[in-house]
């Protein structure tokens, strides 16, 4: 990865999962139908978000390949969440399996984020950018939860593949 890429994606991807997370929590919320499963899919989160973090410390000489892979993951994850419209059966299970995989990569992230050399820098960013990003998006009344996950989503996928073209440019 280039310098600027090393610096500036994972503090807008861990910025954007905080400011973001209120938002698909309500989605969630509405997504589980009662308070008991909704626990259980945090739940499920957490457990995997540990697995996630535990399979990074196990791998860390290929870490750098995968985590484009990473972004992109997520960025689907958030998008899926963002047109996934509350009429049908099988929602339940569909949030589970968002949370298994969301929890798992962002583990892996968190992981290999602490381990950066700028961690320390985004640590002090991080607080100051989500406190500013939570004020602004409290005064955005006209859009739906939805479309910010889905903008989320867009963001995150596209830093994967910006990261994907970046890397196979230094390999060259």
């Amino acid at each position: 990865m280039t310098k600027k890429s090393e610096r500036y994606i994972p503090l807008v991807v861990s910025v954007g999962q905080v400011a973001i997370f209120p938002y698909y929590i309500l989605w969630l919320k509405q997504a589980s139908l009662t308070f008991t499963l909704f626990t259980w899919l945090f739940a499920a989160f957490s457990f995997t978000a540990a697995l996630g973090y535990r399979v990074f410390q196990s791998r860390k000489s290929t870490v750098k390949s995968y985590i484009p892979s990473v972004y992109m993951g997520m960025g689907v994850i958030y998008i899926t969440a963002g047109f996934i419209r509350n009429s049908f059966e099988f929602l339940p299970y569909i949030a589970l399996l968002l949370q298994v995989s969301l929890g798992f990569l962002q583990g892996y992230h968190h992981a290999w984020h602490i381990e950066q050399k700028a961690f320390r820098l985004h640590a002090i960013h991080h607080y100051l950018l989500v406190g500013t990003i939570m004020v602004a998006l409290s005064f955005v009344k006209i859009l739906s939860p939805v479309t910010f996950i889905t903008v989320f989503g867009a963001v995150l996928f596209s830093c994967g593949i910006w990261l994907t073209f970046q890397m196979k440019v230094l390999e060259s």
